[in-house]
């Protein structure tokens, strides 16, 4: 096993590439992600001297923000809205079954029917702006999504972008074949 790096190119900011199943027209113009934090529990160990931390036992996901350019007609900015709506129901049950429409198997209690979540995948580019691997979410949903506000008064056209935030169920790095990556060489 070398301890020497093969590779010292840095990671570039700009080079990525998200696909959303659901929202096809807010990964399009999607200008900003995130690989989600990962936080470790902690457990206390008490001791008559001195408690002492020892690792814990459950893992903790950040949520996945996506931030992305609103198209005048407002397409993107609607997938997710209609999405989140149709999640919460806020006008009628109507909502939530456009939200689950072409699916035979719809269960109002269990929630439990295929098109109320999306998979999603975040493919990390090289410096050549080449596909290295990728972080896949299962199991995504939006539960929130900023404002557009409108301001007469700009001086500059500065276009609407809009942030999303995404509850999932878990997200693994993986190379382009799905195989999960490691530390090894």
């Amino acid at each position: 096993m070398s301890r020497q790096i093969d590779n010292r190119n840095f990671l570039s900011p700009t080079g990525f590439k998200f696909a959303l199943d659901k929202a096809p027209k807010v990964a399009f113009f999607c200008n900003q992600a995130n690989i989600p934090s990962l936080d470790l529990g902690v457990a206390i160990q008490p001791t008559y001297l001195k408690d002492i931390e020892q690792p814990g036992d459950k893992v903790k996901f950040g949520d996945l923000r996506l931030r992305f350019m609103v198209d005048e007609n407002l397409k993107n900015y609607i997938e997710i809205q209609t999405w989140i709506r149709g999640l919460g129901y806020p006008e009628s049950g109507e909502d939530i079954k456009r939200l689950a429409s072409g699916n035979k198997e719809l269960d109002m209690k269990s929630r439990s029917w295929a098109n109320v979540f999306s998979d999603g995948t975040l493919q990390i580019l090289t410096s050549a702006m080449v596909a290295k691997f990728q972080v896949r979410f299962r199991q995504m949903w939006p539960y929130s999504l900023t404002t557009v506000t409108f301001d007469a008064t700009a001086n500059d056209i500065q276009y609407f972008t809009a942030d999303v935030s995404f509850k999932y169920l878990i997200y693994e790095l993986t190379d382009l074949d799905g195989n999960p990556l490691c530390s090894c060489d």
